[in-house]
This record gives C-alpha cells, structure tokens and sequence, in this order.
C-alpha cells in the first residue's frame, strides 16, 4: 500500500507527533525557512567553488521538501524514533531523513528561549537572562538536570568523566533558569555528568553576572550553597540542618524554612519535568556529540509554549 507524502504530512503534523500545535508549526517552519534556504546556499556555493551557473531552481528537487524536513525532525525530536521509520512514511531512503535532522536541528538549537509577552525578544546566553531580569525585576530560579547517555567504549581518555555521583550512571547535566512561574527563560552549560551543578554554571560567568548584577536574586537548591556563601543577599539556597541534638524548636523551624523555600523553588522541578515529556531528554540514545544540539532545541521549543502561559 502506498501512502500519498500529502496525507503523512498531515499526520505527522500533528500535535500528537511533534509535540507542538499546527499553528505554531506553520510560525515555526517560517521563521526557519530563511536561515535554512541562506545555509542551503552557502554549501552549494562552496561546493561549486564558482558563481551559479544556472537559473536559480534549476536542477534536480529536494526529494524532501522544507516542511516535511521540519515535521521529521520534530517527530525524531518528539519520540527518539529511528530515521529509517521515518523514511518509510515518506518514500525516501534513511539517508534522506538523516541529512534533514542534520540540517534542522542545529537551526532549532540556535532559536534561543522565547520570553513571556515579549515576541520579538528570544534569550541566548546567561548574561541576556541576567539582563532581561535586571530589566523586568524577575527572580530567578537555577537548577540542574542530568539525562543518560550512551556510555563511551572502554580504554577512551575521559570516559569516567560521564558518571554521575549521583545517579551511578553515564549522564550529561545541563544549568536550567526560569523564572517564578516555571517558564524557562535558558538552557546551557551543558557539561559531563560527573562535574557539579555549581563548577557548570560557573564556566558560564554566573558570578561575574551577579556581581554585574546587584540587584538580580534567585532560588537555589542544596547544590548550589556556595553560590548562595558567596551572595547571601541575592542568592538563597535551602538552610542548613541542625545538629541531631539541636532543640526541638530549632528543628522545626528548619523544617518550616526549609518547605518554604521548595516551595518557592518547585517551578524549576516543574519545568524540567515538562522537558522530560520529550523522549530524548528521558534517556538520549543518540551519538553524544550531538546531545547539546537535541537538548538545547528541544528546550527552545518548550520554551515557546510555556512563555504563551
């Protein structure tokens, strides 16, 4: 039985499949389409070596058009599926589908993370996030989420580096900001499983950007203590449990000071359980070097759904 590429088009268009609705799909694949085609050109051009020789649309056609590229690669992105079930929805060798996740998926990457009632506005790097707040008088909240990876074969330099301490497994850890309400306003320092929350996000400058920054606070958790040392006035971590002799009194007030502060701080769980609705960010079973690409366009993606809360 053979399948018209128009109806899998439709199908795979879905909400169900791409993990974003038709209408945000059709504002997607536009605002994708101009760096693609301006990539596309590139790499033409310096395949060629030489000015375009033919018309512009001369030539063979993509057997996979831009659209169908896009919903291919949000499906892979969605559910982890291989690229040869894909390729069987479509008529097309895997090959196909591989070289079209290859070229969307960095672009997706690069997007950035939307910001709440600002469309035109979209967040790259710490330092914007410790803008935007200065700005706007945001709170921050900071967080650190692990994913498993594929495990590096034996006798490689820098395979232990892999192994969480904390969940005895080979995993990546990515630094995650929201903002009170759980909408994530940045992804990144996405290092080796076996480095600490704070060592990750201090590659990135966070201690620069709070002393940039005065006026910038944000929620931590018990990881994140020495930060919260260095700028007690910015910084509040959860506090520390008294000795086991301690008065009664003492006790429950840490415990009280203690469920306040994770109630304050819940929203960043809540945002990181919200990526992990994407199967890549439950356990990626992808090649590594292409994890930070997966990682950072899916959070981009969410990013854009929850910044319309």
């Amino acid at each position: 039985m053979v399948v018209k590429r128009s109806l899998t088009r439709t199908a795979l268009s879905h909400c169900i499949c791409t993990g974003i609705s038709r209408r945000r799909l059709g504002s997607l694949i536009a605002e994708l389409a101009g760096p693609w085609m301006a990539r596309e050109e590139s790499r033409l051009g310096a395949r060629r070596g030489h000015e375009r020789l033919r018309a512009e649309g001369g030539g063979p056609s993509h057997q996979l058009v831009f659209t169908d590229r896009v919903i291919a690669t949000l499906v892979i992105l969605r559910f982890q599926l291989p690229h040869a079930a894909l390729a069987v929805f479509y008529g097309v060798d895997r090959f196909i589908v591989i070289r079209a996740v290859h070229e969307i998926r960095p672009l997706l990457a690069a997007r950035g993370f939307a910001v709440p009632g600002e469309a035109e506005l979209r967040l790259h790097t710490l330092a914007d996030v410790f803008a935007y707040a200065n700005a706007k008088g945001v709170e921050l909240r900071l967080d650190g989420t692990e994913v498993r990876v594929r495990r590096p074969k034996a006798g490689r330099p820098g395979r232990r580096a892999f192994v969480s301490g904390k969940m005895r497994q080979n995993t990546k850890k990515a630094t995650v900001v929201t903002d009170g309400q759980g909408r994530t306003l940045w992804t990144g320092a996405i290092r080796p499983g076996r480095m600490h929350d704070r060592t990750a996000v201090e590659a990135e400058g966070v201690e620069a950007l709070f002393e940039q920054y005065p006026h910038v606070k944000a929620k931590v958790d018990a990881g994140y203590r020495g930060l919260a040392k260095r700028f007690p006035h910015q910084v509040q971590a959860p506090p520390k449990k008294p000795a086991e002799d301690a008065p009664t009194e003492e006790i429950t007030a840490w415990r009280e000071a203690r469920k306040k502060q994770s109630s304050q701080r819940i929203c960043v769980e809540h945002a990181n359980a919200e990526r992990k609705q994407w199967r890549p960010l439950q356990r990626y079973l992808g090649r590594r070097e292409y994890y930070d690409e997966t990682h950072l366009a899916i959070a981009g993606l969410v990013s854009d759904r929850t910044a319309e809360r």
